[in-house]
């Protein structure tokens, strides 16, 4: 069962995707998009995670400045992306999560996991509301690496992705040792379905780590 529900967040209110499993949910999830919205591509990781058991709830981070919004995957969807990110900040973004990691509470314990800007906010909910996140290429990571973590993170990474450099990658390894790096032969997004950058046994295995990840912390 997938539908628009509506989060009660400090910011106001914030529809959320919400995808839900046949049977009984092991655990809850937050899917956090990249910076195009919770767009067709999101609901689908949603619905996928749903698939293997989870109770996901996707929010729309952008509805506090623009609600409804979904962006094309082009230079100009880009840009208007990237300016909305910076405009809500981290701090509102990781009252979002709160807020659906809230709700979904009656399932049990709760974790997120993150694309591109979501990747940053994925690590910033494992660091700052002790949930269990995978972070896929946060290319913003780097700077938060510092700071302790209340619940673990796995982060995954490709190799040919020009934004997120082999330094970037080997600091997650030296500040964080106890926290999974892995690396991929992709670019980029390699976990999205449309677009030049997917790359399908990359993604495959990412999802099949992170569904282990998930298992073993939120059981």
């Amino acid at each position: 069962m997938s539908q628009w529900i509506t989060l009660d967040t400090p910011h106001g209110p914030v529809r959320a995707w919400q995808a839900l499993p046949d049977a009984t949910p092991r655990a809850g999830l937050v899917v956090i998009q990249e910076i195009f919205g919770a767009n067709a591509h999101i609901r689908h990781v949603a619905g996928q995670y749903a698939a293997a058991g989870y109770a996901v709830l996707a929010p729309a981070f952008f509805d506090p400045l623009a609600p409804g919004l979904e962006l094309d995957y082009d230079a100009a969807g880009t840009a208007r992306g990237k300016a909305l990110v910076d405009e809500l900040g981290v701090d509102r973004a990781v009252d979002i999560v709160d807020a659906a990691a809230r709700a979904l509470a009656g399932y049990g314990k709760v974790g997120t996991v993150g694309y591109c800007w979501g990747g940053t906010i994925a690590l910033l909910a494992a660091q700052r509301l002790g949930l269990p996140s995978a972070s896929y290429y946060g290319a913003r990571n780097v700077p938060f690496l510092d700071t302790p973590f209340k619940a673990p993170a796995i982060f995954h990474f490709g190799e040919l992705d020009p934004s997120i450099p082999a330094a970037a990658v080997a600091a997650h390894r030296e500040k964080q040792p106890a926290m999974p790096v892995y690396v991929y032969p992709a670019d980029h997004a390699f976990n999205r379905e449309v677009g030049s950058h997917y790359h399908a046994p990359s993604a495959d295995l990412a999802r099949e780590r992170t569904l282990a990840f998930l298992e073993e912390n939120l059981r």
